[in-house]
């Protein structure tokens, strides 16, 4: 996965350096960033395929592709932070989750600009480059930063229910942020650099990785309501032990 993920951000770093000079035009960014992705994504297909030829295909830009063995399967997003990438904020990933019979295995999240790896297996840790990781220690939310990742601006959104769980969180804690990749924010998460993290509407590619590395790192992972996390249900609130009930009550405004 790593060196799959390193041959497909060296096409995004130097697209990267490029989208700066096409902010004049709307269309002619959007189709470059567009053309990088799709880019990116063909790569880690190509050099994931050899490394396991039976596994099935979840991305972001194509369509699914179905396991020969009906089993296993990479969850792709070859951009995560789209919108970070056309304004040449440099807060991007790549994104590769590994799933067998339903469960999550692995998964890397890997910053290209920050030369950040983050990975993990199922039952054997999470780590960023060689080190290990683990979830913030922090035991009272109001001591906490938050992140969280819709826009009320979003085509879509609920922006009444956004900004109210938005009102909640932040009188209980010592601030939100909103970077703009989810797969980063649950990376983060596990690394304690956040103590939690919460959005609804999320796709599998958004988040596989990201969840795998959050549990390996000690969070607690639900949806928003408090039950169990389903990837496809769309909605994730994952946090430290010590403050996840917390998070979820300050949520729902409790």
């Amino acid at each position: 996965m790593a060196a799959a993920a390193d041959k497909a951000a060296r096409t995004l770093l130097r697209d990267f350096n490029e989208v700066e000079n096409l902010q004049v035009s709307r269309k002619g960014t959007n189709d470059f960033v567009t053309a990088a992705d799709l880019k990116a994504e063909r790569t880690l297909k190509e050099e994931l395929a050899k490394a396991r030829p039976g596994f099935g295909f979840l991305t972001e830009e194509s369509k699914p592709v179905p396991a020969k063995d009906g089993r296993s399967r990479w969850i792709i997003d070859p951009l995560d932070g789209t919108l970070n990438f056309i304004h040449s904020v440099p807060q991007v990933c790549i994104s590769i989750g590994v799933e067998q019979d339903g469960e999550l295995e692995a998964g890397i999240v890997f910053d290209p600009l920050r030369d950040e790896l983050f990975w993990g297996e199922k039952g054997e840790g999470a780590y960023v480059n060689q080190r290990r990781l683990r979830v913030s220690r922090r035991e009272r939310l109001a001591d906490c930063l938050i992140a969280h990742g819709r826009s009320a601006s979003e085509e879509g959104i609920d922006q009444t229910r956004l900004l109210e769980q938005m009102g909640h969180v932040m009188r209980h804690t010592r601030d939100l942020r909103r970077m703009g990749s989810a797969a980063l924010d649950l990376a983060y998460v596990a690394a304690g650099r956040f103590d939690g993290f919460w959005e609804e509407g999320l796709k599998p590619w958004d988040v596989a990785a990201g969840i795998l590395l959050a549990r390996e790192a000690g969070a607690y992972v639900t949806d928003t309501s408090g039950s169990e996390f389903d990837l496809k249900n769309g909605a994730v609130l994952a946090a430290n032990p010590h403050i996840h009930s917390q998070l979820h009550k300050a949520l729902a405004g409790r």
